[in-house]
């Protein structure tokens, strides 16, 4: 047995381990029916392309698309500047974009590089400790006029999730076009593209049980975008450069297998992530829960220890349990979280602030001994204190 496979891998959050169905799919696409998708002078083209069409009928049925809207990407992150870069650089005036302060950097870095041009500018909307969007303050906000709204579906740290379907509903009314980056939310919860009134919807593979390298942007019909990629013209000229087939084989399939199993896969989640809650809430008795304890994910479990640096707890605890202190795209950088600063929560509950994602694939023994690795932690900082 290897190291890893000893250490309890409790960050669903970062990144999923791909489902053994879909890495069989992807192999297949990778070794056998290895054609480029666009040399359709062969069956191996005609092979790839087939797939790629398929897994967009996947996709399409899981958020309720058509299989038109799909660009595939190679993550949430393209899609996001595709949408983003890609709209406002259409317009012929500097822009307005709406942005709620707990979205993810890649939305962020986006907006605040086009501000910085001068090309747009950014009006931030007001969150609370829950990371819940004042919808009043958006209606408000969005009543002046914009060019483009971003709001995600679900949040990557404290769980939250947002009532898609009435903000899109706003931004509808007062014709502001809407990004929704949904890369932690699809395969978790059910969304509507085509009904609730999002024109932009980014898709991460390895976020739903699928590989690291692939995405889609979903684009509602009429709204062009400048590419951000040239050279071919794929993807509808919106994204050129040969197809990731196994890749798209891959997401395909993910997307497939959690229109089947998602409901019941989520509510067995919600069972073990409160289990977990409660476990550590009996023994830390300040434990403190971030984010909105009645819409979260359900395999979200935000935790902040007063006083005890995260970081102690990661130290004690990292070779027996895989948790993280934020976002995986900043964790390397030691710098507080962005989106529980947005919500204002105290600097002690910051600093003590670990992300647990609980996926398909844990198990109620693995919840048990990572309740136990975390109390026996705190304990032992406790006792140096």
């Amino acid at each position: 047995m290897t190291t890893q496979e000893k250490i309890i891998y409790l960050d669903y959050h970062s990144t999923t381990p791909v489902d053994s169905r879909v890495a069989e799919k992807v192999m297949y696409y990778m070794t056998t029916a290895f054609g480029n998708a666009n040399s359709v002078d062969h069956g191996y083209g005609n092979q790839a392309a087939q797939v790629v069409k398929q897994a967009r009928q996947h996709i399409a049925e899981l958020i309720n698309a058509s299989i038109k809207e799909i660009i595939f990407t190679s993550g949430a992150t393209e899609s996001i500047n595709l949408a983003i870069q890609g709209h406002i650089s259409q317009l012929n005036t500097p822009a307005t974009i709406i942005v709620s302060p707990v979205e993810h950097k890649a939305v962020l870095d986006t907006c605040k590089v086009l501000a910085k041009k001068g090309l747009a500018e950014i009006i931030w909307l007001n969150v609370n400790q829950q990371a819940q969007i004042d919808l009043e303050h958006l209606e408000k906000v969005c009543s002046r006029g914009a060019s483009l709204l971003c709001v995600m579906a679900a949040n990557n740290e404290v769980g939250t999730i947002y009532p898609v379907e009435k903000i899109g509903a706003i931004a509808q009314k007062y014709n502001i076009p809407f990004l929704c980056d949904a890369s932690q939310a699809v395969g978790k919860i059910p969304l509507n593209f085509q009904g609730w009134g999002i024109t932009y919807l980014a898709i991460s593979g390895h976020k739903l049980y699928a590989s690291k390298g692939v995405g889609a942007l979903v684009v509602k019909k009429g709204y062009p975008l400048e590419p951000l990629i040239y050279g071919g013209g794929h993807e509808q000229g919106l994204r050129s450069g040969t197809l990731n087939v196994p890749g798209i084989a891959g997401l395909g399939e993910a997307c497939r297998l959690r229109q089947l199993e998602m409901s019941a896969d989520e509510n067995a989640i919600a069972l073990l992530r409160d289990q977990l809650q409660s476990l550590l809430q009996t023994e830390i008795p300040n434990l403190v829960i971030n984010g909105d304890l009645n819409n979260r994910l359900s395999g979200n479990l935000h935790i902040s220890i007063p006083d005890i640096p995260n970081s102690a707890i990661i130290a004690k605890v990292r070779h027996q349990l895989a948790i993280s202190t934020g976002a995986a795209c900043s964790s390397g950088i030691v710098a507080p979280s962005h989106a529980l600063q947005a919500m204002n929560l105290a600097d002690n509950i910051i600093e003590g602030a670990l992300r647990i994602g609980i996926g398909k694939f844990t198990t109620k023994g693995e919840i048990e001994k990572a309740s136990s690795a975390i109390v026996s932690a705190i304990n032992e900082i406790h006792q140096l204190l």
